[in-house]
């Protein structure tokens, strides 16, 4: 008994094999996106928080009281 399987058949499995190839790429791609994606977070709002912190620390304060005015508590 030959075992010869028509070429439909055939086209079938490839086409078969090949979607489940496709949604597996697809699955695994979105999975390591998922993980990267906490990482480059923290990574950005560890260099939001320094350039936001330098900012602060940098502010120069005034060196005579020129122009402020001040309220006397009588």
């Amino acid at each position: 008994m030959s075992r010869e399987i028509s070429p439909g058949l055939k086209i079938l499995w490839i086409w078969t094999i090949g979607t489940a190839a496709i949604m597996v790429t697809n699955v695994v791609r979105t999975r390591l996106r998922d993980m990267e994606q906490p990482t480059n977070n923290d990574q950005q709002q560890s260099t939001f928080t320094a350039t936001a912190t330098d900012s602060i620390l940098v502010d120069p304060t005034p060196e005579s009281d020129e122009g402020f005015v001040k309220e006397v508590k009588a």
